[in-house]
C-alpha cells in the first residue's frame, strides 16, 4: 500500500509539473497541510511528500502583537521535509509596527529541520501595504537560503496584481472555501502564483490549474486512507 501511494505521488508530481523554474528546488512537489489539531503523519513517505504544519498564530490587536504557539502534537516520519506555517490574525486596529509582526513570524524557523516558511494572512485591501512591509522586514531577518511562501486568495492571482514584486518565492492560491459562484482559473498571474496551488480533500475540482507543487488540506486529521484518496483524485484529473 505504501509503495503504491508513493508511486501515485510521483505520478502526480510529474503531471503537475509546469514549465517555469521551481521556486523551491529540492523540496517535494506534494505537501500536506497539518493544522492546529493532533496529527500523526508517520505513514507519509518523506521522499515524496512534505509537511506544511501550523507552527504558531500571530495576533495583531490594537497596536500590539501576541503569539499562540502550536498546542497540538505533530508526529511525522524521520527525514520529513518541514515547512513552518504562521497564521496571521488581525483583531483590532490600529495595526502594530510591521517589524514587530515580522519578528514574531521569523521565530517559527528556529525549530530544527525547517526548510521554508509559509505565511497565511488574508490581508484586506487596507492591510496590503502593512503586509508588504512585514514581508520585506521578514526577508531581511531570515537567512538568504530560507524561502518564504505565502498563501493567497484566488483573486490575488487572477484579476489583482498587488502581490507582484513581493520578496517571496511563491504565492499559493487557495482553491477552496471560495465564494458562491467563484471558479478557479486555469492559469494565474503574476508569476508568483504560477508554481503551486492549494486544494482541499472535501472540495474536488473538475479541472485544477497546472502547477508544479500541490498543497493538500484535509478538514479532519489526516489518515492514510484520506491521503491515498486525495492522491488518486489528483491523478484522475490528468
Amino acid at each position: 500500500m505504501r509503495l503504491a501511494a508513493a508511486a501515485l505521488v510521483i505520478a502526480a508530481a510529474a503531471v503537475w509539473w509546469s514549465r517555469q523554474p521551481d521556486p523551491l528546488p529540492g523540496l517535494p512537489h506534494v505537501f500536506v497541510w497539518a493544522w492546529e489539531r493532533p496529527e500523526d503523519l508517520r505513514f507519509l513517505d518523506p521522499r515524496s511528500v512534505g509537511i506544511a504544519f501550523l507552527d504558531r498564530t500571530v495576533f495583531l490587536d490594537a497596536g500590539t502583537v501576541s503569539v499562540r504557539p502550536r498546542l497540538q502534537p505533530l508526529r511525522y516520519p524521520s527525514g520529513a521535509v518541514l515547512v513552518a506555517v504562521v497564521r496571521v490574525e488581525p483583531l483590532r486596529l490600529p495595526l502594530p509596527p510591521a517589524e514587530n509582526a515580522a519578528l514574531e513570524i521569523a521565530e517559527a524557523v528556529r525549530s530544527p529541520g525547517i526548510r521554508a516558511l509559509q505565511v497565511d494572512f488574508d490581508a484586506t485591501l487596507s492591510q496590503r501595504a502593512f503586509y508588504r512591509q512585514v514581508l520585506n522586514d521578514l526577508r531581511h531577518r531570515l537567512p538568504p537560503q530560507m524561502p518564504i511562501s505565502i498563501t493567497a486568495l484566488a483573486s490575488w492571482c487572477e484579476s489583482d496584481n498587488w502581490i507582484a514584486g513581493l520578496p517571496v518565492a511563491e504565492a499559493v492560491p487557495m482553491l477552496f472555501r471560495m465564494g458562491p459562484g467563484e471558479r478557479p482559473a486555469r492559469s494565474f498571474r503574476p508569476d508568483l502564483c504560477g508554481s503551486s496551488v492549494g486544494v482541499s480533500t472535501d472540495e474536488p475540482l473538475p479541472a485544477p490549474p497546472d502547477a508544479a507543487r500541490l498543497y493538500l488540506f484535509n478538514p479532519r486529521p489526516w489518515s492514510r486512507a484520506d491521503f491515498d484518496f486525495a492522491i488518486r483524485e489528483v491523478h484522475r484529473w490528468h
